[in-house]
């Protein structure tokens, strides 16, 4: 004879309701992945600051060295005395050095802090006041604008009131702004500087900002009548670039033949101030890929990702209400590139109240069609003694009269 025995089984584990900490956590981790540039732009201002600080301790002490050998070897005829002033020059030298080491070093303790402050700010993401951290971001994306528009003194006073120097990037921004006023002056020498500064960087992205300077050059002194210079400047800086830019070279060169007084639309634009206006913006987007920047602001980049939730054709018709930021001519430009919503279903919004119709809070049509929530028709109904009067129109009616809309 068998027996059942029922034993009890086991109670199904319960997994527990994600905690306060764990959606913090995960808020904080897709924060950070939109944080590049805030790591990045410190990190490449302290290589550059290093590799500067190489390369001038290199060429100093080579520079004495040499100078140390050549007094050695040379025979002491000359005396003493000039064997003493010699060797003074090279300590006054070597100190000379020793002084630019130490600014140096100060600059890289600057961007060491700087990184050090940054990676504090991405680790307190998970564990500090979130409308806090917000805030923050906020004022560095609009110092970041700022920045870019060349609203150098706004920013500064920004950063300075919000108390965070160590998160923004005024000093690369002003050392940028040195070229950029330079090149607006039309003046090419800083600009060429800073290409060679960055000269094996520039190169392994494939830039050509220095040949479209060095092209500039050529044609302010064809504009100057200084053809024979033109000649002897194009062979010496123009020439090497002839292998990957053959096309280029040969329609600016074409500008020894046609002149600033061409009628010829192909030179004549050559001669155009909007040249000097390319070359900024050329510049500048060489200077946002060399520090790892977005091309873009970031407030575009943030304004973009929310209107491309709103956009739809109904905001660009005539009837868009105001309410809808891209009624505004700023915001609709800024959308034009972006794609339209995917809506799957159909949303309505009240006229009167600014809410969502639901299945809770169902749309109501007035005999004249128009449409407007339950939620603001009952309110209206209310005030009324029971007749509707449609905002839009004028007209009144029943509330008896209005018809249940369903959407699909």
């Amino acid at each position: 004879m068998e027996m059942a025995i029922d034993t009890p089984s086991p109670s199904p584990s319960v997994s527990p309701a994600p905690s306060a900490a764990a959606g913090r956590q995960t808020r904080a981790a897709e924060s950070v992945r939109l944080e590049h540039q805030l790591v990045r732009v410190p990190l490449e201002a302290l290589r550059a600051t290093a590799r500067t600080n190489h390369r001038l301790a290199e060429k100093e002490i080579a520079a004495v060295l040499s100078s140390a050998s050549s007094a050695a070897a040379a025979p002491g005829e000359s005396g003493s005395a000039a064997a003493v002033d010699h060797l003074t020059s090279l300590v006054s030298r070597l100190h000379g050095l020793k002084r630019k080491m130490e600014e140096g070093a100060r600059a890289e303790e600057l961007q060491v802090q700087r990184c050090r402050a940054r990676l504090d700010r991405l680790a307190a993401a998970s564990a500090g006041d979130d409308a806090e951290w917000e805030d923050i971001r906020l004022k560095r994306i609009l110092v970041d604008y700022m920045l870019r528009m060349s609203y150098y003194d706004t920013a500064t006073k920004l950063a300075e009131t919000s108390g965070i120097q160590d998160l923004v990037d005024i000093d690369v921004f002003l050392d940028a702004k040195r070229v950029i006023d330079s090149l607006r002056n039309k003046e090419i020498a800083p600009a060429l500087a800073w290409c060679a500064e960055n000269k094996s960087r520039l190169k392994k992205s494939k830039s050509k900002l220095e040949f479209l300077l060095r092209l500039q050059e050529f044609v302010e002194l064809v504009k100057a009548k200084n053809f024979l210079q033109a000649i002897s400047y194009a062979r010496k800086y123009l020439a090497p670039w002839g292998s990957t830019h053959m096309k280029e070279l040969q329609r600016v060169t074409a500008t020894l033949v046609f002149r600033s007084s061409t009628n010829c639309a192909q030179y004549k634009v050559l001669f155009e101030q909007n040249q000097w206006d390319s070359l900024v913006d050329q510049f500048k987007q060489e200077f946002y890929k060399l520090y790892g920047m977005t091309l873009e602001p970031l407030l575009n980049i943030y304004l973009q990702a929310g209107l491309t939730a709103l956009k739809t054709p109904f905001c660009f018709e005539g009837n868009c209400p105001k309410e809808d930021p891209l009624s505004l001519d700023g915001f609709r430009k800024l959308a034009e590139p972006l794609p339209f919503s995917k809506q799957h279903h159909s949303k309505l919004v009240c006229h009167i109240t600014k809410e969502l119709m639901d299945t809770e809070n169902p749309p109501l049509v007035l005999p004249n069609g128009y449409v407007y929530s339950t939620k603001a028709l009952d309110e209206m109904a209310k005030k009324n003694g029971g007749k509707i009067i449609c905002p839009r129109t004028g007209e009144e009616c029943n509330y008896t009269e209005l018809v249940k809309a369903y959407i699909s």
